[in-house]
């Protein structure tokens, strides 16, 4: 098996740092996931880069993982996420681009699984306008999925991923334990016998002005500001495994939180 995984920071993994700094994310869990669960060795690779738009995912990201020598045998898919909270954003223009890059990998022949990035709207500013986007590009891409017969994984609709517990401290992407969540969906749908991790169901905490406070000061006032000068966290930087790279094989559950 060679497993490619092509998006943005959901799929490279921001959110769920490791000691060294290294990111892994619920693309690296599948991969590991799916070499302990199948006879014979897999091969990974991950393309995505945060900070990008769905265009430069579907025309570069996914012809360089077909381009890769031996073919990937399975791709994910994920994009639109940084689009959606852009103003002015087409939905239409989305879904073209996601069709011609479906179309691109059926074609190609290879397994391709669909993942629409999960839900972190509630607790983010202007998320009810991010929210109404995304919910409308997710019900698209099902309808899209079961039209060219490939497999879909609706994170969005996951309400347990709604929980704070869920999520970095930066409320925008997942944190360790919503990317063995998501890696947990994603090996269950690809029909391996894995239960859908999940925390300790305690209420979220209430929110405190202070913590707020310290909260737009830290995260969303940084991202405000480089989006004014045109900027993405992005920038100059490439996929953490441009070819093929050996998995060790570690099920979702065993892999130790960051």
């Amino acid at each position: 098996m060679r497993y490619v995984a092509v998006g943005d920071s959901f799929t490279e993994g921001v959110g769920d740092e490791l000691g060294d700094g290294a990111v892994r994310g619920w693309a690296d869990l599948v991969a590991g996931g799916l070499a302990a669960a199948t006879e014979g060795p897999v091969a990974y690779a991950n393309l995505a880069v945060r900070g990008r738009l769905l265009e430069p995912i579907a025309t570069e990201q996914v012809p360089a993982a077909l381009a890769l020598d031996p073919a990937p045998t399975l791709l994910t898919f994920n994009g639109g996420g940084n689009d959606i909270m852009r103003p002015g954003v087409d939905p239409r223009r989305l879904l073209e681009l996601t069709e011609q890059a479906v179309r691109r990998v059926v074609d190609a022949g290879v397994r391709l699984v669909l993942i629409s990035g999960a839900d972190p709207s509630g607790r983010l500013p202007f998320g009810r306008t991010m929210r109404r986007r995304a919910a409308q590009l997710t019900d698209a891409l099902e309808e899209l999925a079961a039209r060219h017969e490939v497999t879909f994984v609706n994170a969005f609709a996951d309400t347990e991923l709604h929980r704070a517990a869920y999520w970095s401290p930066d409320r925008l992407h997942l944190g360790s334990a919503g990317h063995r969540r998501v890696a947990s969906l994603v090996l269950a749908a690809l029909d391996h016998d894995v239960a859908a991790a999940a925390v300790d169901p305690a209420p979220d905490a209430p929110r405190r002005a202070l913590a707020e406070a310290r909260y737009y000061r830290e995260h969303v006032l940084p991202w405000v500001g480089r989006h004014l000068r045109g900027r993405s966290s992005g920038d100059a930087r490439t996929g953490k495994h441009l070819d093929w790279v050996d998995v060790t094989p570690v099920p979702v559950d065993a892999a130790p939180l960051a």
